[in-house]
């Protein structure tokens, strides 16, 4: 595991929490928690997609943007309904 692919994840994610929460405002946690919940997901959705797909760097940095967009939303999701 390469610190800069690690790095690269976990930015791709939080950008893309953030992106997420900008995009659904009702779904949205607040700029923080967008941001750590984005960077969560992009480092897990980036190491499956390391791992199990044997995907290069670009793999790992779109599955981690993607991954860091879904688990803010979700998060939110379930939180409004509670």
């Amino acid at each position: 595991m390469d610190l800069t692919a690690v790095l690269m994840q976990v930015i791709a994610g939080a950008v893309g929490g953030n992106a997420a929460g900008l995009a659904s405002k009702a779904k949205s946690l607040g700029p923080l928690l967008n941001t750590i919940l984005g960077a969560l997901g992009g480092l897990g959705g980036g190491q499956v997609a390391g791992g199990a797909l044997n995907g290069g760097t670009a793999t790992e940095i779109g599955a981690s943007a993607v991954v860091g967009a879904l688990l803010p939303l979700i998060v939110g999701m379930l939180k409004k309904k509670a």
